[in-house]
């Protein structure tokens, strides 16, 4: 039994492709300088866009090496619950709702929410 047993490989152990004939896509090297130090380099494509920022391993922004800082982006600040409250309601209204609350809760008909 043992001589007819088929013989192979585990599946996804090992590759039988091999890199003969392969014509590998043209690439640039991008040199990053983190502001830490650190200097790392990536491939791209020379058709990519190469980004000018990359996040570094330490976590800050490294920028493409001869290359300017981008204009930080203008946007509007992010809304608090604050902000969308106050588009609901006026300061006035807010604090004749807390007058009332509170005249409820101290009179015993609401009960306090952990």
């Amino acid at each position: 039994m043992a001589d007819r047993s088929l013989r192979g490989m585990r599946i996804g152990a090992h590759s039988m492709e091999s890199d003969e004939g392969v014509e590998f896509a043209p690439r640039l090297q991008a040199h990053y300088d983190c502001p830490d130090g650190h200097t790392f380099v990536l491939p791209f494509s020379t058709e990519a866009d190469v980004p000018v920022l990359w996040e570094c391993r330490c976590g800050k922004e490294a920028i493409l090496r001869d290359a300017d800082r981008p204009e930080p982006k203008g946007g509007k600040p992010p809304r608090t619950h604050w902000d969308m409250l106050l588009e609901r309601r006026t300061v006035g209204e807010l604090e004749d709702l807390l007058t009332e609350r509170l005249e409820l809760l101290r009179a015993g008909k609401l009960r306090r929410s952990a």
